[in-house]
């Protein structure tokens, strides 16, 4: 009997030849099993205040906090291009930012100003909200602090009256990121009570403690102010079971919709719900993960593009049915072209 290593390619496998379906661009094309499209993309984008500003972002190069009035512009772009919804992230005044967040609950404040400007010029783009209080609050936290803590329930409270009132200035969607414990039934029941029964709910059900946000603490103005850290309410990323039980319930709290974030150091937790819960799951490429990939790609350590599109990729290969990013309009530009 000859030896394995004595034997033959074709013995050894037989017919059994994998690369056949890869030696030719048509029949890779044939066999691809997950594709990216442009209706799998969200558009994350910063507001400041004002009128034709473009503000750079020194820490995600190629994004920048937009004044309402070119930010419809951008979600005009957007639309054009097929990108089914925006979602809006404000950088507002030192001056407006108090212990407790309350200028989220002005009707007139940045991001409702801006939601309604966007849907008036362009209904048929879906706007996605988020509800927590930290781009309103001296301290930079998601919540209402008393005597160092976080506290749970008065948070809840302020947060829903914050999301009715997102909904009455127009949001599609209100995408809480706060973490706090019954935050989507306190939510849904008072949407549903305000006859704002179709507005959805997109829970960021599994929001980790993570070093990939620092960019994005600069583009909202948090970045120097916080107190503390925040991981008495995220989730700690060395915890699979938890993120399940957090997901499973805020479905049964009325959740539409499951987040991940961040997203490629969590691929297996998107794996995991949508295996196991199989509702519509999302994951959010953060701003860490668009500047490693921009940075490197700007300076010539990986080819920025291809790793671009690589990560997104990963992500309907995970199991997503749609990724914030970044890159979106890039990458819609990429796909239509």
């Amino acid at each position: 009997m000859k030896s394995p290593l004595s034997r033959s390619v074709d013995e050894i496998t037989g017919s059994r030849r994998l690369r056949r379906m890869r030696k030719s661009a048509w029949s890779r094309r044939l066999v691809q099993e997950n594709r990216l499209t442009v209706d799998d993309l969200i558009w994350p984008i910063f507001i400041i205040e004002g009128k034709d500003r473009r503000e750079p972002i020194a820490a995600m190069p190629g994004v920048f906090r937009l004044s309402p009035d070119v930010a419809v512009k951008e979600a005009e772009r957007a639309a054009k291009l097929g990108i089914p919804a925006i979602a809006t992230f404000p950088n507002v005044e030192n001056e407006l930012r108090d212990q407790t967040g309350s200028h989220i609950l002005d009707p007139q404040n940045l991001i409702n100003r801006t939601t309604r400007a966007i849907k008036e010029a362009v209904p048929e783009i879906g706007i996605i909200t988020d509800a927590a209080l930290d781009p309103f609050t001296s301290h930079g936290h998601d919540g209402i602090l008393r005597d160092g803590v976080i506290v749970n329930d008065e948070t809840v409270e302020q947060v829903t009256a914050a999301a009715v009132i997102q909904a009455a200035n127009g949001a599609d969607i209100i995408a809480p990121s706060d973490m706090m414990d019954g935050r989507i039934g306190a939510i849904r029941d008072a949407l549903d009570a305000n006859g704002f029964q179709d507005v959805a709910i997109m829970s960021y059900a599994t929001k980790f403690h993570s070093a990939f946000y620092g960019p994005y603490r600069d583009a909202i103005g948090t970045g120097g102010r916080l107190q503390g850290d925040k991981k008495t309410y995220y989730l700690d990323h060395a915890n699979s079971d938890e993120a399940v039980r957090e997901a499973e319930q805020d479905i049964l709290e009325g959740a539409d919709m499951l987040m991940v974030k961040p997203g490629l150091p969590y691929l297996d937790i998107i794996r995991r719900l949508k295996d196991e819960l199989r509702m519509p799951t999302f994951a959010y490429q953060v701003s860490g993960e668009y500047s490693m990939i921009k940075a490197a790609g700007d300076n010539g350590w990986i080819d920025g593009e291809k790793a671009m599109l690589e990560s997104l990729l990963a992500f309907k290969r995970a199991g997503c049915d749609g990724i914030l990013t970044y890159f979106a309009p890039e990458v819609a530009q990429i796909l239509k072209g």
